[in-house]
């Protein structure tokens, strides 16, 4: 949401050359250039064959790639120093007949807003460096039990864009690059995860969104990610913003991939009043089937905002391309109007959750330099000064005065009002889903309701960069929004591997 350049601190650029080493020197079998693109079932095919590829091999080779390519990106923060032995441990499960499931020594990278045992948990911000987390989030157990292999951690928007800096920039991680083009947009704030999947970095990733923070970096990285409905995932343990918004959520090169990591990483917390009535137990690759968008009922908007002016959709070529790819593979789309809620006090009440939920972390997490956020701002101050304002939004929230029993009435009006603008058409036009283009924003009315919503690209523009398609539908629709985006997907065929 933010955008100037920073150097990468070298203390980070230590840490990720010490563990990766030197790829030639400790792989015990060579692995073929371009693996680092293969899906998650192509690489657990490979690791099925006698004398293929192991996990510890991809993990070494991974490693070695982030040391040679992460030093343009920024993608990387920190990586795990103990993922190679964790990969021989999955080896010899592996050999032993044993396999915990389609993850099963996989890599995969975590938002250094997800605690992670060993590991720093900072959110980009050096106020948060100190006594590494001392256990796993349970998405992260979750994850690890499946068999994944946890590789590192992202870089991101310091403290998820509520400092004040720009998208992609952290103090502890410098500028993340977008890998399509440097001085491209990179988006935030889980723009490691994204530029880092992009770049064949690791074949998956989990971000975080309070509002568009998995999102907006994925359509601008050529990625899927996959916001899930608030309350589906089990929330404990991720740097807070606010429970009616923060949700973690899969990134990966492939809708069947973001799939396969929603069923490892599922679980809710029975504690959290948002995830009454989540479904639990269901694949969510099956309905991921050839076939899937025929008959579906999917509604678009019918105008969309561009420098002010209101267009008809026909002004949009990319949407219209969109469009006709779900027309050819027998999606019925029907035009629909969408009522724009009233955000009027939309950042008020967002700011003030941060204040009270990012103070009541601070205050709980041992080993910190800071325990508050007025003693964050003045970290960050006595640190880089404090004659500029370099942390406007943090200041901001730290003035916010609306109390949690003032907020709570307010908060319930918003995500109702917002929900009303979805299920209403939704209901009376008997729809499956919703696509848009990404560039209409309809991203941020999905995240205030707490719906899930999924970004798939959709091709280049003109200057080369990704473009998206978004879907989104009600709460808990995510088997129905992963089976269409998966056949827009697999008919579009609009992915396109970074040139870095």
């Amino acid at each position: 949401m933010f955008g100037i350049a920073y150097g990468m601190g070298s203390v980070v650029r230590q840490v990720v050359q010490s563990f990766a080493g030197d790829y030639s020197a400790v792989a015990s079998n060579p692995v073929s250039p371009g693996t680092e693109y293969l899906s998650v079932k192509e690489l657990g095919e490979h690791m099925a064959r006698p004398g293929g590829l192991s996990s510890a091999d991809l993990v070494t080779y991974l490693q070695a790639r982030i040391r040679s390519v992460d030093p343009q990106l920024n993608a990387v923060i920190e990586l795990n120093p103990g993922a190679l032995e964790a990969a021989r441990e999955l080896d010899r499960e592996r050999a032993s007949g044993k396999v915990r499931g389609p993850l099963h020594g996989i890599p995969i990278l975590l938002k250094d807003t997800i605690e992670t045992e060993g590991m720093q948990t900072s959110a980009g911000a050096f106020g948060l460096v100190g006594e590494a987390a001392g256990k796993n989030a349970p998405l992260v157990d979750y994850l690890i039990r499946q068999g994944a292999v946890i590789l590192g951690k992202t870089n991101m928007t310091e403290l998820a864009g509520f400092r004040g800096g720009p998208d992609g920039w952290s103090s502890r991680g410098g500028q993340t690059r977008n890998p399509h083009h440097a001085d491209a947009d990179v988006g935030g704030s889980s723009s490691g995860s994204a530029a880092a999947v992009a770049a064949g970095l690791a074949p998956l990733a989990v971000g975080a969104e309070t509002n568009g923070s998995i999102i907006v970096p994925a359509a601008r990285n050529g990625v899927v990610g996959l916001k899930p409905s608030v309350g589906l995932l089990d929330r404990n343990g991720l740097i807070p913003a606010s429970q009616n918004q923060d949700t973690p959520g899969p990134m990966a090169r492939s809708v069947f991939d973001a799939a396969l990591m929603l069923n490892a990483m599922s679980g809710s917390d029975p504690q959290d009043p948002a995830s009454v009535g989540a479904p639990q137990g269901i694949d969510y690759t099956q309905l991921l089937v050839p076939g899937a968008l025929k008959g579906k009922r999917i509604g678009y908007p019918a105008t969309f905002s561009k420098d002010g002016e209101t267009l008809s959709v026909d002004n949009s070529e990319q949407f219209n391309r969109t469009l006709d790819v779900l027309r050819e593979q027998g999606a019925v789309l029907v035009p629909v109007n969408l009522r724009l809620a009233d955000a009027s006090r939309y950042d008020e009440l967002l700011l003030s959750d941060v204040k009270d939920e990012l103070n009541s972390y601070l205050g709980k997490r041992p080993g910190l330099p800071v325990k508050s956020l007025t003693e964050l701002i003045k970290f960050n101050d006595e640190r880089e000064g404090a004659d500029a304002d370099h942390q406007p939004i943090l200041k901001e929230i730290n003035a916010q005065t609306l109390t949690p029993e003032q907020r709570k009435p307010l908060w319930d009006a918003l995500i109702q009002d917002f929900r009303s603008t979805m299920d209403d058409p939704i209901k009376a036009e008997n729809l499956d889903a919703m696509v848009s283009d990404f560039e209409t924003y309809s991203y941020f009315g999905v995240a205030v309701a707490g719906y899930p919503g999924i970004t798939v690209p959709s091709g280049k523009d003109e200057d080369g960069l990704p473009t998206s398609a978004y879907f989104f539908g009600t709460r808990w629709s995510e088997p129905t929004l992963l089976a269409v985006a998966h056949g827009y997907e697999q008919a579009a065929q609009a992915d396109f591997k970074p040139a870095l």
